[in-house]
């Protein structure tokens, strides 16, 4: 009887830990899917003779910063920086398009690692094919217009 219980909590035990470890295999699992997704994105965007690169340069908040977009008319873009000192509690980046004088529009908010790197996540989105990239500190989670400091510009 003893035998019989102590293998019924062994059984037990060992089935805890293979339930925990499936848990942590389908959680990595749904993040290689999505890296999968996000750089296939990177591939399509950049196999399109028709993706151009914008520089983007620091601005007095942050003048050693520097980003690069890959920015495609109908796929959207990839961001990717360098420099930019990592946001506050409560902020994070929010990248602009502006297509000539119109308004800046909403086109993705990140944020940097301790060496102020962003590398990509995903195609990044906005309305009218913009000519003007801005990037400003704002609340985290973004803002419909710019509110903060504007830390990056380029041109198409």
């Amino acid at each position: 009887m003893a035998a019989a219980i102590a293998a019924i909590a062994v059984g037990l035990a060992v089935s805890a830990v293979y339930d925990r470890r499936i848990s942590q295999l389908a959680q990595e699992q749904t993040q290689l899917k999505e890296e999968l997704t996000r750089q296939g994105a990177l591939v399509t965007i950049l196999q399109d003779p028709a993706t151009r690169v914008v520089a983007l340069s620091g601005l007095p908040p942050a003048p050693e910063a520097k980003a690069r977009i890959l920015w495609h008319a109908t796929a959207g873009g990839i961001l990717v920086t360098q420099g930019l000192p990592p946001a506050p509690a409560g902020k994070a980046y929010e990248l602009w398009a502006i297509a000539g004088t119109g308004a800046p529009v909403p086109a993705g908010v990140f944020a940097v690692d301790a060496k102020g790197w962003e590398s990509p996540r995903g195609p990044l989105r906005s309305g009218a094919p913009p000519d003007t990239f801005a990037v400003t500190l704002e609340p985290a989670g973004g803002v419909p217009a710019p509110t903060g400091s504007m830390y990056l510009v380029g041109k198409l």
